[in-house]
C-alpha cells in the first residue's frame, strides 16, 4: 500500500479540520454554528467547484435521540402501574400503551432511522451544501462524494466505558422494555380471561421483582446522552468532508476534468439527527438525478486504515444499499492496496441509507472501529486525534472510485456482474 496524496493536500485537509473545529464549535443539527460552518464550506468550495448551492430544510433534531429519556419515563411508569394497579383495566391498558410506545420509539427512530415522533420536538432549520465539477464534454453520468458537517452530543457511556459501558446499558435497557411490554400484556390478558386481576404472587410477583430490578437500566439510559458536551467532530465527520472536497480541489489544481463524468461533493447537515439532511436532499433532487445515472458514495469517520470497510447494510440491517456501488468501492480500495470487506451488521447508518430510502443508488465506506474507541462520539474526537494516513488513503480511494467509474462508462459492468 502506497499513499499517493500529496503533502500539500494532506496539510490542506488537516489544517481545515482544525480550523473548523476551533472556529465552529457545537455544530449540532439545526444550530447557527452548523449553519455558519456550512456557509464556510460553501465559500471554500466556490474556490474550485463550478457551482455551489446551500439549501435549507426543516428538521426536528431532538427526535432521533431525544426520545430516550421520554421512553425511559414511559417504561418506569408502566412498571409502577404493574405494582400498584389492583384492578383497573384502564390503567393496565395505559401501561401497555406506554411500554409499546417506548419499544416503538426505540425501534423506529434509533434502530431503523425512520421519523416517528419528530412532531413532538421543536422544529429547526438545517442546511446542505452541494458542489459540482463539470466534465469537459456532455454530462452523461455523475458521481457524488459526501460527508456531514454536524456533530453529536457526547455518548456518556462510550466515553466512560467504551463497548463494555455501552453494552451493559443498552444490553440491559432494551430487553427490559420488551420484558415490561410482554409481562404487562400477559397479565392484562389473564385478568380479562378470569374477569379479575391476578395478585402479584407466585410467578407474577417474581416477574414484578425482575422488572423493578431492571429499572436501574431505565434510569441509566436516561443519561446516555451528555447534553452538556457537543463533540468537535474532527473524525466524525470532518475527515469525510475534507476528503470529499479534496476530490474536486485536486482535479481543479491539476486542471483535469473527466470527459463525460460530473463529480459532486455533498456536505449534509443533521446526519446525527437520523440522516435528515441526506433524506431532505434526496427527496428534493430525486427527479433531477433520475435524468442520468447518478451514484452516491458516502464517507464517515475516516480514522483507522485497518477498519476501512464497505457499507451496504445500514439502519441495523433494515436498509440494503446498492451492492454494485459497493463492488466499485471495494475494487478501488483493492487498487489502492487495501482490502475493504463488507461491514457486518451494526446499530447505525451512514448517509448512503438516506439516499437509498429515496430510491437513489448509494453505498458508503468508513474507517471506524465497531468496538467504539474513545474518539467516537466523545470529547476526544479532536483535531489532535485524527489519522492523516487514513484520511489521505481515503482520498486516494475516492479518486480511484471516480477514475474507475469514468473509465468503465458508469455502472453497467458492475451491474452485469450482479446479474442485472
Amino acid at each position: 500500500m502506497q499513499i499517493k496524496t500529496s503533502a500539500a493536500l494532506r496539510q490542506y485537509m488537516g489544517d481545515g479540520i482544525r480550523h473548523v473545529c476551533e472556529t465552529f464549535k457545537k455544530r449540532l443539527p439545526g444550530t447557527e454554528s452548523e449553519r455558519a460552518a456550512q456557509r464556510f464550506f460553501k465559500k471554500e468550495l466556490e474556490g474550485y467547484a463550478d457551482k455551489v448551492i446551500l439549501e435549507d430544510f426543516t428538521v426536528h433534531p431532538g427526535a432521533f435521540m431525544g426520545f430516550i429519556p421520554v421512553a425511559a419515563l414511559f417504561v418506569i411508569a408502566a412498571v409502577l402501574i404493574y405494582w400498584f394497579n389492583a384492578s383497573s383495566v384502564a390503567l393496565s391498558v395505559l401501561a401497555l400503551v406506554l411500554s409499546l410506545a417506548c419499544a416503538a420509539m426505540f425501534w423506529i427512530e434509533f434502530m431503523m432511522y425512520r421519523s416517528f415522533v419528530d412532531f413532538l420536538f421543536p422544529k429547526k432549520v438545517s442546511s446542505n451544501v452541494y458542489a459540482t465539477y463539470r466534465p469537459e464534454g456532455e454530462v452523461k453520468r455523475r458521481i457524488i462524494f459526501g460527508g456531514h458537517t454536524d456533530v453529536a452530543n457526547e455518548w456518556r457511556y462510550s466515553y466512560h466505558g467504551g463497548l463494555a459501558g455501552m453494552g451493559i446499558v443498552l444490553g440491559g435497557s432494551i430487553p427490559m422494555v420488551f420484558l415490561v411490554l410482554g409481562v404487562g400484556a400477559a397479565k392484562l390478558i389473564s385478568a380479562l380471561r378470569a374477569d379479575s386481576f391476578p395478585p402479584n404472587e407466585g410467578a407474577w410477583r417474581v416477574l414484578g421483582i425482575i422488572q423493578l430490578c431492571m429499572l436501574v437500566f431505565a434510569v441509566a439510559i436516561m443519561f446516555f446522552i451528555n447534553y452538556g458536551i457537543a463533540v468537535d467532530g474532527a473524525n466524525d465527520n470532518l475527515s469525510a468532508n475534507y476528503v470529499a472536497m479534496a476530490v474536486i480541489k485536486n482535479m481543479r489544481d491539476k486542471g483535469f476534468r473527466f470527459e463525460n463524468t460530473e463529480v459532486g461533493c455533498l456536505l449534509t447537515g443533521s446526519e446525527e439527527a437520523g440522516l435528515r439532511g441526506a433524506k431532505a436532499f434526496a427527496s428534493k433532487h430525486k427527479k433531477e438525478f433520475s435524468d442520468m445515472e447518478t451514484i452516491f458514495v458516502s464517507l464517515d469517520t475516516m480514522r483507522e486504515i485497518s477498519q476501512l470497510m464497505v457499507y451496504t447494510r445500514g439502519c441495523t440491517g433494515t436498509v440494503h444499499d446498492d451492492e454494485a456501488v459497493g463492488d466499485l468501492i471495494a475494487l478501488a480500495g483493492k487498487n489502492c492496496g487495501v482490502d475493504m470487506p463488507r461491514a457486518g451488521l451494526y446499530p447505525g447508518a451512514v448517509d448512503a441509507e438516506g439516499f437509498t430510502m429515496r430510491g437513489l443508488r448509494a453505498a458508503g465506506f468508513c474507517g471506524v472501529n465497531h468496538n467504539p474507541k474513545r474518539y467516537y462520539h466523545t470529547r476526544e474526537d479532536t483535531p489532535d486525534n485524527i489519522d492523516m494516513d487514513c484520511i489521505a488513503l481515503s482520498l486516494d480511494i475516492c479518486e480511484e472510485i471516480a477514475r474507475i467509474y469514468d473509465t468503465k462508462g458508469g455502472m453497467a459492468e458492475f451491474d452485469r456482474a450482479r446479474g442485472r
